[in-house]
Protein backbone atom coordinates (compact mmCIF):
# COMPACT_ATOMS: atom_id res chain seq x y z
CA UNK A 1 0.00 0.00 0.00
CA UNK A 2 3.03 2.39 0.99
CA UNK A 3 4.67 1.65 -2.15
CA UNK A 4 1.41 2.22 -4.58
CA UNK A 5 1.09 5.78 -2.45
CA UNK A 6 5.16 6.43 -3.39
CA UNK A 7 4.24 5.76 -6.53
CA UNK A 8 1.25 7.88 -7.44
CA UNK A 9 3.27 10.54 -5.46
CA UNK A 10 6.23 10.21 -7.93
CA UNK A 11 4.22 10.31 -10.86
CA UNK A 12 2.41 13.19 -9.82
CA UNK A 13 5.88 15.01 -9.03
CA UNK A 14 7.06 14.12 -12.69
CA UNK A 15 3.47 15.46 -13.96
CA UNK A 16 4.27 18.54 -12.27
CA UNK A 17 7.57 19.58 -13.26
CA UNK A 18 7.17 18.29 -16.59
CA UNK A 19 8.96 16.01 -18.93
CA UNK A 20 12.05 17.61 -18.55
CA UNK A 21 12.66 17.23 -15.40
CA UNK A 22 12.64 13.51 -14.91
CA UNK A 23 15.34 13.73 -18.05
CA UNK A 24 18.96 13.09 -16.52
CA UNK A 25 20.34 15.15 -19.31
CA UNK A 26 19.78 18.48 -20.06
CA UNK A 27 17.57 19.73 -23.54
CA UNK A 28 20.17 20.87 -25.80
CA UNK A 29 18.50 24.69 -26.42
CA UNK A 30 19.17 25.07 -22.17
CA UNK A 31 21.80 25.85 -20.71
CA UNK A 32 22.39 24.18 -17.06
CA UNK A 33 25.07 25.46 -14.50
CA UNK A 34 25.74 23.12 -11.38
CA UNK A 35 25.98 24.44 -8.11
CA UNK A 36 27.20 22.68 -4.51
CA UNK A 37 24.30 21.26 -3.47
CA UNK A 38 23.74 19.52 -7.21
CA UNK A 39 20.58 21.94 -8.11
CA UNK A 40 20.55 23.38 -11.98
CA UNK A 41 20.05 26.59 -12.61
CA UNK A 42 19.02 28.09 -15.99
CA UNK A 43 22.63 29.20 -18.09
CA UNK A 44 23.23 32.78 -18.15
CA UNK A 45 23.71 35.20 -21.48
CA UNK A 46 27.62 34.11 -22.57
CA UNK A 47 29.52 37.43 -21.69
CA UNK A 48 30.97 39.27 -24.78
CA UNK A 49 33.76 38.07 -27.12
CA UNK A 50 36.66 40.10 -26.96
CA UNK A 51 36.28 40.79 -30.41
CA UNK A 52 32.85 42.45 -29.38
CA UNK A 53 34.33 44.26 -26.91
CA UNK A 54 37.19 45.64 -29.25
CA UNK A 55 34.46 46.33 -31.93
CA UNK A 56 31.87 48.78 -29.41
CA UNK A 57 35.09 50.16 -28.25
CA UNK A 58 35.92 51.65 -31.68
CA UNK A 59 32.41 52.42 -32.39
CA UNK A 60 32.07 54.68 -29.67
CA UNK A 61 35.29 56.28 -30.10
CA UNK A 62 34.15 56.91 -33.56
CA UNK A 63 31.17 58.71 -32.28
CA UNK A 64 33.38 60.50 -29.56
CA UNK A 65 36.02 61.43 -32.11
CA UNK A 66 32.43 62.61 -35.32
CA UNK A 67 31.17 64.28 -32.50
CA UNK A 68 34.05 66.61 -31.09
CA UNK A 69 35.58 67.52 -34.52
CA UNK A 70 32.75 68.63 -36.08
CA UNK A 71 31.93 70.92 -33.12
CA UNK A 72 35.37 72.29 -32.68
CA UNK A 73 34.59 73.30 -36.81
CA UNK A 74 31.57 75.05 -35.40
CA UNK A 75 33.39 76.74 -32.83
CA UNK A 76 35.82 78.28 -35.13
CA UNK A 77 33.87 79.31 -37.59
CA UNK A 78 31.43 81.30 -34.57
CA UNK A 79 34.50 82.81 -33.01
CA UNK A 80 36.61 83.58 -36.05
CA UNK A 81 35.58 86.75 -38.14
CA UNK A 82 36.95 85.89 -41.14
CA UNK A 83 35.22 82.64 -41.23
CA UNK A 84 31.19 84.32 -41.65
CA UNK A 85 31.49 84.10 -45.35
CA UNK A 86 31.22 81.98 -48.20
CA UNK A 87 32.33 78.99 -48.73
CA UNK A 88 32.45 78.39 -44.38
CA UNK A 89 28.61 78.96 -44.17
CA UNK A 90 28.50 75.62 -46.26
CA UNK A 91 30.96 74.01 -44.24
CA UNK A 92 29.52 74.85 -41.17
CA UNK A 93 26.09 73.83 -42.56
CA UNK A 94 27.72 70.34 -43.32
CA UNK A 95 29.40 70.11 -39.49
CA UNK A 96 25.77 70.49 -38.08
CA UNK A 97 24.52 67.84 -40.11
CA UNK A 98 27.51 66.06 -38.99
CA UNK A 99 27.20 67.05 -35.60
CA UNK A 100 23.49 65.67 -35.48
CA UNK A 101 24.26 62.01 -36.47
CA UNK A 102 26.83 62.01 -34.49
CA UNK A 103 24.74 63.14 -31.56
CA UNK A 104 21.24 61.98 -32.66
CA UNK A 105 21.54 58.99 -35.00
CA UNK A 106 24.95 56.95 -34.63
CA UNK A 107 24.40 56.53 -30.27
CA UNK A 108 20.78 54.86 -30.73
CA UNK A 109 22.34 52.53 -33.84
CA UNK A 110 24.67 51.44 -31.81
CA UNK A 111 22.17 50.63 -28.96
CA UNK A 112 20.27 48.74 -31.73
CA UNK A 113 23.34 46.73 -32.97
CA UNK A 114 24.16 45.77 -29.48
CA UNK A 115 20.29 44.34 -28.47
CA UNK A 116 19.62 40.73 -29.23
CA UNK A 117 19.08 40.24 -33.04
CA UNK A 118 19.11 43.87 -33.33
CA UNK A 119 15.77 44.41 -31.62
CA UNK A 120 14.38 47.83 -30.83
CA UNK A 121 12.86 47.65 -27.47
CA UNK A 122 12.77 51.52 -27.13
CA UNK A 123 9.30 51.95 -28.37
CA UNK A 124 7.25 52.96 -31.79
CA UNK A 125 7.61 56.88 -31.32
CA UNK A 126 11.02 56.88 -30.55
CA UNK A 127 11.71 54.46 -33.34
CA UNK A 128 9.91 56.71 -35.54
CA UNK A 129 12.23 59.92 -34.26
CA UNK A 130 15.38 58.27 -34.73
CA UNK A 131 14.58 57.00 -38.35
CA UNK A 132 13.40 60.44 -39.36
CA UNK A 133 16.71 62.14 -37.70
CA UNK A 134 18.83 59.31 -39.25
CA UNK A 135 17.25 60.13 -42.87
CA UNK A 136 17.61 63.90 -42.56
CA UNK A 137 20.73 64.57 -41.37
CA UNK A 138 22.42 61.80 -43.26
CA UNK A 139 20.79 63.39 -46.33
CA UNK A 140 21.53 67.18 -45.64
CA UNK A 141 25.18 65.78 -44.93
CA UNK A 142 25.26 64.38 -48.52
CA UNK A 143 23.60 67.33 -50.27
CA UNK A 144 26.09 69.93 -48.53
CA UNK A 145 29.08 67.80 -50.31
CA UNK A 146 27.34 69.15 -53.27
CA UNK A 147 26.82 72.26 -52.77
CA UNK A 148 30.63 72.57 -51.59
CA UNK A 149 31.68 71.22 -54.89
CA UNK A 150 28.96 73.03 -56.86
CA UNK A 151 30.23 76.36 -55.01
CA UNK A 152 33.83 75.46 -56.05
CA UNK A 153 32.79 74.77 -59.58
CA UNK A 154 31.16 78.08 -60.12
CA UNK A 155 34.29 79.93 -58.21
CA UNK A 156 36.69 78.46 -60.88
CA UNK A 157 34.18 78.25 -64.31
CA UNK A 158 32.76 82.13 -63.43
CA UNK A 159 35.33 83.70 -61.55
CA UNK A 160 33.91 87.30 -63.40
CA UNK A 161 30.30 86.32 -62.65
CA UNK A 162 30.41 85.18 -59.67
CA UNK A 163 31.02 87.64 -57.66
CA UNK A 164 30.50 87.85 -53.66
CA UNK A 165 27.02 89.00 -53.59
CA UNK A 166 25.93 86.01 -56.16
CA UNK A 167 27.96 83.75 -53.87
CA UNK A 168 26.49 84.39 -50.67
CA UNK A 169 22.97 84.46 -52.49
CA UNK A 170 23.57 81.32 -54.21
CA UNK A 171 25.21 79.58 -50.53
CA UNK A 172 21.88 80.60 -48.91
CA UNK A 173 19.48 78.94 -51.47
CA UNK A 174 21.71 76.09 -51.35
CA UNK A 175 21.78 75.61 -47.64
CA UNK A 176 18.01 76.32 -47.49
CA UNK A 177 17.02 73.36 -50.25
CA UNK A 178 19.38 71.17 -48.76
CA UNK A 179 17.66 70.94 -45.41
CA UNK A 180 14.19 71.07 -47.27
CA UNK A 181 14.88 68.49 -49.29
CA UNK A 182 16.24 66.07 -46.73
CA UNK A 183 13.13 67.22 -44.16
CA UNK A 184 10.55 66.08 -46.95
CA UNK A 185 12.32 63.03 -47.70
CA UNK A 186 13.07 61.91 -43.78
CA UNK A 187 9.44 63.38 -43.20
CA UNK A 188 7.68 61.31 -45.76
CA UNK A 189 6.53 58.03 -44.38
CA UNK A 190 5.45 59.84 -41.58
CA UNK A 191 3.10 62.85 -43.51
CA UNK A 192 1.94 60.33 -46.61
CA UNK A 193 1.34 57.12 -44.68
CA UNK A 194 4.39 55.80 -47.04
CA UNK A 195 5.34 52.64 -45.08
CA UNK A 196 5.85 51.83 -41.65
CA UNK A 197 9.57 51.89 -40.06
CA UNK A 198 8.67 49.93 -36.74
CA UNK A 199 7.52 46.40 -36.53
CA UNK A 200 6.21 45.65 -33.29
CA UNK A 201 6.01 41.51 -34.06
CA UNK A 202 9.79 41.44 -34.99
CA UNK A 203 10.79 44.09 -32.79
CA UNK A 204 12.52 45.73 -35.93
CA UNK A 205 13.18 49.68 -36.04
CA UNK A 206 14.15 50.68 -39.85
CA UNK A 207 13.63 52.92 -42.91
CA UNK A 208 10.38 51.91 -44.78
CA UNK A 209 11.03 49.17 -47.09
CA UNK A 210 8.28 50.44 -49.40
CA UNK A 211 9.77 49.65 -52.78
CA UNK A 212 8.72 53.02 -54.27
CA UNK A 213 9.43 54.75 -51.22
CA UNK A 214 12.89 53.12 -51.67
CA UNK A 215 13.35 54.37 -55.24
CA UNK A 216 12.36 57.93 -54.52
CA UNK A 217 14.29 58.53 -51.30
CA UNK A 218 17.68 56.84 -52.32
CA UNK A 219 17.68 58.73 -55.26
CA UNK A 220 16.75 61.85 -53.92
CA UNK A 221 19.39 61.21 -50.90
CA UNK A 222 22.17 59.65 -52.63
CA UNK A 223 21.95 59.06 -56.54
CA UNK A 224 20.97 62.59 -57.54
CA UNK A 225 23.52 64.31 -55.00
CA UNK A 226 25.85 61.64 -56.43
CA UNK A 227 25.45 62.85 -60.42
CA UNK A 228 26.26 66.23 -59.49
CA UNK A 229 28.83 66.26 -57.74
CA UNK A 230 31.09 63.75 -59.98
CA UNK A 231 29.51 65.73 -63.08
CA UNK A 232 30.55 69.35 -60.89
CA UNK A 233 34.24 67.56 -60.30
CA UNK A 234 34.36 66.13 -64.09
CA UNK A 235 33.82 69.75 -65.54
CA UNK A 236 36.15 71.34 -62.66
CA UNK A 237 38.97 69.62 -63.71
CA UNK A 238 38.59 70.26 -66.77
CA UNK A 239 38.58 73.87 -66.45
CA UNK A 240 41.33 73.83 -64.15
CA UNK A 241 43.52 71.90 -66.72
CA UNK A 242 42.45 74.25 -69.30
CA UNK A 243 43.41 77.27 -67.40
CA UNK A 244 46.40 76.11 -66.13
CA UNK A 245 47.78 74.93 -69.09
CA UNK A 246 46.89 78.23 -70.94
CA UNK A 247 49.21 80.04 -68.09
CA UNK A 248 52.13 77.96 -68.18
CA UNK A 249 52.12 78.52 -72.48
CA UNK A 250 51.79 82.21 -71.66
CA UNK A 251 54.21 82.39 -68.56
CA UNK A 252 57.34 81.06 -70.28
CA UNK A 253 58.54 83.60 -72.38
CA UNK A 254 62.25 83.35 -74.06
CA UNK A 255 64.36 86.78 -74.40
CA UNK A 256 67.00 88.13 -76.41
CA UNK A 257 70.71 87.47 -75.25
CA UNK A 258 71.37 90.89 -75.30
CA UNK A 259 68.34 92.22 -72.86
CA UNK A 260 69.48 93.78 -70.14
CA UNK A 261 67.91 93.99 -66.20
CA UNK A 262 67.07 97.21 -65.58
CA UNK A 263 65.25 98.68 -62.64
CA UNK A 264 63.07 96.29 -60.75
CA UNK A 265 59.21 96.77 -61.76
CA UNK A 266 56.60 97.08 -59.00
CA UNK A 267 55.39 93.77 -59.82
CA UNK A 268 57.90 90.77 -58.14
CA UNK A 269 59.57 88.58 -60.60
CA UNK A 270 61.70 85.08 -60.30
CA UNK A 271 63.98 85.00 -63.26
CA UNK A 272 66.57 81.70 -63.90
CA UNK A 273 69.22 82.00 -66.43
CA UNK A 274 70.17 79.50 -68.52
CA UNK A 275 73.03 79.83 -71.22
CA UNK A 276 71.55 82.10 -73.64
CA UNK A 277 68.18 82.83 -72.75
CA UNK A 278 66.22 84.23 -69.79
CA UNK A 279 62.92 83.20 -68.79
CA UNK A 280 60.79 84.85 -66.52
CA UNK A 281 57.86 84.03 -64.25
CA UNK A 282 55.69 86.89 -62.51
CA UNK A 283 54.74 85.63 -58.82
CA UNK A 284 51.74 87.79 -58.52
CA UNK A 285 47.75 87.34 -57.28
CA UNK A 286 47.16 84.61 -60.55
CA UNK A 287 49.86 82.28 -59.69
CA UNK A 288 48.80 82.94 -55.93
CA UNK A 289 44.92 82.19 -57.01
CA UNK A 290 46.39 79.03 -59.25
CA UNK A 291 47.63 77.45 -56.23
CA UNK A 292 44.65 78.35 -54.39
CA UNK A 293 42.62 77.01 -57.10
CA UNK A 294 44.29 73.58 -56.95
CA UNK A 295 44.40 72.71 -53.58
CA UNK A 296 40.65 73.72 -54.03
CA UNK A 297 40.10 71.58 -56.21
CA UNK A 298 42.02 68.49 -54.65
CA UNK A 299 40.09 69.17 -51.73
CA UNK A 300 37.07 68.60 -53.63
CA UNK A 301 38.25 65.35 -55.04
CA UNK A 302 38.78 64.15 -52.19
CA UNK A 303 36.35 64.94 -50.55
CA UNK A 304 33.48 63.56 -53.15
CA UNK A 305 35.85 59.74 -53.61
CA UNK A 306 35.97 59.68 -49.39
CA UNK A 307 31.82 60.31 -49.67
CA UNK A 308 31.57 57.94 -52.31
CA UNK A 309 32.81 55.18 -50.81
CA UNK A 310 31.68 55.71 -47.74
CA UNK A 311 27.97 55.76 -49.12
CA UNK A 312 27.44 54.02 -52.27
CA UNK A 313 27.52 49.99 -50.30
CA UNK A 314 24.57 51.12 -48.10
CA UNK A 315 22.78 52.51 -50.83
CA UNK A 316 23.18 49.77 -53.26
CA UNK A 317 21.86 47.76 -50.52
CA UNK A 318 19.08 49.70 -49.80
CA UNK A 319 17.94 50.50 -53.48
CA UNK A 320 18.25 46.42 -54.22
CA UNK A 321 16.75 44.73 -51.07
CA UNK A 322 13.35 46.18 -51.02
CA UNK A 323 12.85 45.50 -55.22
CA UNK A 324 14.14 42.23 -55.12
CA UNK A 325 12.44 41.00 -51.58
CA UNK A 326 15.64 39.96 -50.46
CA UNK A 327 17.60 40.56 -47.06
CA UNK A 328 21.53 41.15 -46.95
CA UNK A 329 23.59 39.15 -44.04
CA UNK A 330 22.93 41.23 -40.69
CA UNK A 331 26.62 41.71 -40.15
CA UNK A 332 26.81 43.13 -43.68
CA UNK A 333 24.10 45.36 -43.35
CA UNK A 334 25.19 46.62 -39.74
CA UNK A 335 29.01 47.30 -42.03
CA UNK A 336 27.71 49.46 -44.78
CA UNK A 337 25.51 51.34 -42.41
CA UNK A 338 28.40 51.92 -40.28
CA UNK A 339 30.54 52.64 -43.37
CA UNK A 340 27.89 55.72 -43.94
CA UNK A 341 28.23 57.10 -40.60
CA UNK A 342 32.14 57.44 -41.10
CA UNK A 343 31.64 59.88 -44.20
CA UNK A 344 30.34 62.62 -40.98
CA UNK A 345 34.06 62.00 -39.18
CA UNK A 346 35.79 62.46 -42.62
CA UNK A 347 34.50 65.58 -43.77
CA UNK A 348 35.86 67.86 -41.26
CA UNK A 349 39.18 65.90 -41.70
CA UNK A 350 39.39 66.65 -45.33
CA UNK A 351 38.51 70.30 -45.61
CA UNK A 352 40.55 71.60 -43.08
CA UNK A 353 43.31 69.67 -43.71
CA UNK A 354 43.49 71.41 -46.91
CA UNK A 355 42.99 74.84 -45.32
CA UNK A 356 45.27 76.36 -43.32
CA UNK A 357 43.19 79.02 -42.26
CA UNK A 358 41.33 76.51 -39.78
CA UNK A 359 45.21 74.72 -38.47
CA UNK A 360 46.17 78.41 -37.48
CA UNK A 361 42.05 79.34 -35.89
CA UNK A 362 42.75 76.13 -33.97
CA UNK A 363 45.89 77.00 -32.54
CA UNK A 364 44.86 80.39 -31.16
CA UNK A 365 41.61 78.88 -30.11
CA UNK A 366 43.53 76.67 -27.67
CA UNK A 367 46.30 79.13 -27.16
CA UNK A 368 43.84 81.56 -25.90
CA UNK A 369 41.81 78.51 -23.40
CA UNK A 370 45.30 78.28 -22.33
Amino acid sequence: MEAANLSVAAAGVALTLGPEACSSSPSPGRVVESIPGGAALPGREPPLSVFTVLVVTLLVLLIAATFLWNLLVLVTILRVRAFHRVPHNLVASTAVSDVLVAALVMPLSLVSELSDGRRWRLGRSLCHVWISFDVLCCTASIWNVAAIALDRYWTITRHLQYTLRTRRRASALMIALTWALSALIALAPLLFGWGEAYDAGLQRCQVSQEPSYAVVSTCGAFYLPLSVVLFVYWKIYKAAKFRFGRRRRGAVLPLPATVQVKEAPQEAEMVFTARRPTVAFPVSGDLWREQKEKRAALMVGILIGVFVLCWIPFFLAELISPLCACNLPPLWKSVFLWLGYSNSFFNPLIYTAFNKNYNNAFKSLFTKQR
